[in-house]
């Protein structure tokens, strides 16, 4: 009986080399900017104890009700449930270590996420987020400053079009008294909802609001607006963060049914959503969250933040967005075998040891079958060893991306020079 093949669990998708630049541009982006803001890298396990999520997403959300991948540790019966989300996570480290000891801290996130639910276009069992939270931060200013930071993420990376949606979900008292009104509404129309509407009624009315359920759109659009509960307090908040925006030519909407997905938020909730990407538009959120360190057992801590939809983001990116040249290592190395191989070998660890990438072609063939090979890796330079360069303790240097140095002929460059000569030529072609 032959052994059996095996595939990815479904929703849990294989990074491939040729994806990888497109990933690799994205994760460099977004870190560049985090950093640019002043944002320092968290990195938190991707297993939690269930009550971090129960606690602190809610017990009525989607994601705590249908989607957590949760299960009993075998040795000391413990419930551990795979991240679904990583905010929690970064408060419940933030609280452990003490990091606001010496004050607010900004700090950034990224990795694999978790949830079980039916995959389609944009939505994964196992997917990553790059995430910010700012911790200690009760300013408007903080949520107008991650938006901008996220707006010229987008400029880097040429994704576009993409809008930006506001709302303010106010304070805990604010909500109590939407709520109230809000719930009578939905019952006088419960009718108009299908069953997991008619469900949340009671236990999590703001979900009603999100609800895709055609026939109650009309009747939603009728609701009571939190909007119009808000205090004094809660409105001169939202309007600070839209007039910083307005102030730096960012364009918005509010959208009054905004209310994101876990019950933490207060106050400033966005969505960037775009057009390009189905019914699973929306590719980043956030929002503040001021009562999330409470309910985790810390001391009152008010804080903002985002998660992106790497996937998403990066479906997004046009295709042109990565250079080739970013695919391949620097220096491809040829060689006839033997005292070639030997002298190829050590030659690509004193390149290696310059900074630059290598990559030494194993096995044997012919100079015409390897140099096929480095033209397909995306090498920028192959660097052939042959008896006759060996002789003269020297490598052949061809350009294969184009004029420049080493442009259309070949050039024996001595060992001793090669890995200058080559870092320079590097250099005048990122300056052309």
């Amino acid at each position: 009986m032959a052994n059996p093949r095996f595939a990815a669990v479904r929703g849990m998708n294989d990074l491939l080399p040729q994806d990888a630049p497109r990933w690799e541009r994205f994760e460099r982006h977004a870190v560049a900017a985090l950093r640019s803001y002043g944002y320092a890298q968290v990195r938190t396990p991707i297993v939690e104890p269930t009550g971090v999520f129960r606690r602190g997403l809610g017990e009525v959300t989607d994601i705590v009700e249908k989607e957590m991948y949760s299960f009993q540790d075998s040795l000391n019966g413990e419930e551990l449930t795979l991240r679904p989300e990583n905010t929690a996570g970064v408060v419940r480290a933030a609280i452990e270590h003490s990091l606001l000891y010496n004050g607010p801290r900004r700090l950034w996130y990224y990795g694999p996420m978790f949830r079980h639910e039916r995959p389609q276009r944009g939505r994964y069992r196992q997917f990553h987020q790059a995430g910010a939270e700012a911790l200690g931060f009760a300013e408007p200013e903080i949520e107008a400053e991650q938006i901008l930071l996220l707006a010229r993420l987008w400029r880097t990376l040429g994704i576009g079009p993409v809008r930006l949606l506001l709302n303010s979900l106010g304070q805990a008292g604010e909500r109590l008294a939407h709520r109230e009104s809000l719930v009578a509404h939905l019952r006088r129309h419960a009718a108009d909802l299908n069953e997991e509407g008619r469900a949340r009624i009671e236990s999590n009315p703001l979900r009603v609001l999100d609800t895709k359920h055609p026939p109650a759109q009309e009747m939603l659009a009728r609701a009571p607006r939190l909007v119009d509960f808000l205090g004094e307090a809660s409105l001169a908040h939202f309007e600070r963060v839209q007039s910083l925006l307005r102030a730096q030519d960012v364009a918005f909407e509010i959208e009054p049914r905004l209310v994101r997905g876990m019950d933490y938020y207060n106050l400033t909730v966005f969505e960037w959503v775009s057009e390009g990407l189905g019914a699973q538009g929306t590719i980043c959120g956030g929002g503040r969250y001021d009562g999330l360190f409470e309910l985790l057992g810390g001391k009152p801590t008010p804080a903002c933040g985002f998660s992106i939809g790497a996937e998403r983001v990066i479906e997004l990116m046009p295709a042109d967005a990565v250079d080739p040249e970013e695919e391949g290592v620097d220096a491809y190395l040829l060689h006839m075998g033997g005292a070639t191989l030997d002298a190829a070998f050590a030659l690509a660890e004193r390149l290696r040891e310059a900074g630059l990438d290598a990559e030494l072609h194993a096995g044997s063939a012919s100079l015409k079958s390897q140099m096929k090979k480095a033209d397909a890796s995306g090498a920028r330079f192959a660097v052939i060893v042959g008896e006759e360069e060996l002789a003269r303790r020297g490598a052949a240097v061809k350009s294969l991306r184009g004029e420049g140095a080493f442009g259309g002929a070949q050039e024996t460059v001595p060992w001793e020079e090669l890995a200058q000569r080559l870092i320079e030529a590097l250099q005048d072609r990122s300056a052309e």
